[in-house]
């Protein structure tokens, strides 16, 4: 049986971009207006630019909106990279803007890891960066100086087993396999969503298998400690305006535990100077799958 579809109501352009030697793609709605301030979208772990397309459909206005896929997910290749660096993300977002707007302060959005990547960003470049909304990206529990030798042997051990295939992501029989996977992990997800989604999210290999469009070296952990003071000193540099948002359900407790909680994040959060939160009912992490309309709602209201 063929299920139905998500019907788009916006259709997206792909570009590729030459971003530090690699092949970005970036993907556009909406129509470029030489007076307004670009609507960026970063997406996080594990995910597309595409996943904004509900969000982008709820949108009330013509916004020109701009969504990477980060190096290494989606149609960005990173062929020869066997470890993802943090501070990568950053400079990538910076060049992207260079060539696509120049200039020009953006409002930038963006969720889980790119909602991180977002917030770091306006406090690297202020002066870029007009309006700043952090869907779920709360970055990672805090470390200690001592976990610093366990880390890089760590690291080291996993970037044997990346060239080992011991990290390579699973692969699925079907298209339908991939939409039960996603909804699997998110059981709010529509089933016209899901498979909607498949075809950005997943393609299939040289034998037919559907491989989920990310490099396998991503799931490897990271040999830099996530240092709060280093964080919270970025953070008190951002200029613009932030909007905070978190969904109902606290995806925090269910990954970390004791290890991170959502009062430590917003305790590192309140150093931002203009800072507002926001709380989407019904929604678990993905709440831009789960309430496209609430947080194209917020998105626009803070706009």
């Amino acid at each position: 049986m063929i299920e139905k579809m998500y019907p788009i109501q916006k259709v997206s352009r792909s570009e590729f971009v030459p971003i530090r030697q690699l092949r970005y793609h970036v993907r556009q709605w909406g129509t470029p207006q030489p007076d307004a301030n670009p609507l960026v979208l970063l997406h996080g772990w594990m995910d597309v630019a595409a996943s904004f397309q509900f969000v982008v459909d709820a949108l009330r206005q013509d916004h020109w909106v701009i969504a990477p896929d980060w190096r290494g997910f989606g149609l960005t290749d990173a062929p020869q990279a066997d470890t993802f660096w943090f501070p990568d993300y950053l400079a990538d977002l910076d060049l992207l803007l260079d060539h696509c707007v120049g200039d020009r302060p953006v409002h930038l959005v963006g969720h889980s890891m790119g909602g991180h990547v977002a917030t770091m960003y306006a406090g690297v470049r202020p002066e870029r960066v007009r309006r700043l909304i952090n869907l779920e990206g709360f970055g990672m529990p805090a470390s200690r100086p001592a976990q610093a030798p366990g880390r890089y042997a760590k690291w080291m051990d996993e970037l044997k087993a990346v060239y080992a295939g011991g990290f390579d992501l699973k692969t699925y029989d079907s298209p339908e396999a991939v939409a039960q996977r996603l909804i699997k992990t998110n059981p709010r997800l529509s089933h016209d969503k899901a498979h909607w989604l498949v075809q950005h999210w997943a393609q299939p290999n040289d034998q037919g298998a559907w491989r989920i469009l990310g490099h396998a070296a991503h799931k490897a952990s990271s040999a830099q400690l996530f240092r709060v003071e280093e964080v919270q000193a970025i953070y008190e540099r951002i200029s613009a305006p932030m909007l905070c948002v978190v969904a109902h359900s606290d995806s925090l407790s269910q990954w970390w535990n004791s290890k991170f909680s959502l009062d430590e994040f917003k305790q590192r959060i309140a150093v931002v100077p203009h800072l507002t939160h926001a709380v989407v009912q019904d929604a678990g992490h993905m709440l831009h799958h789960d309430q496209p309309d609430a947080v194209a709602r917020l998105i626009e209201g803070f706009l």
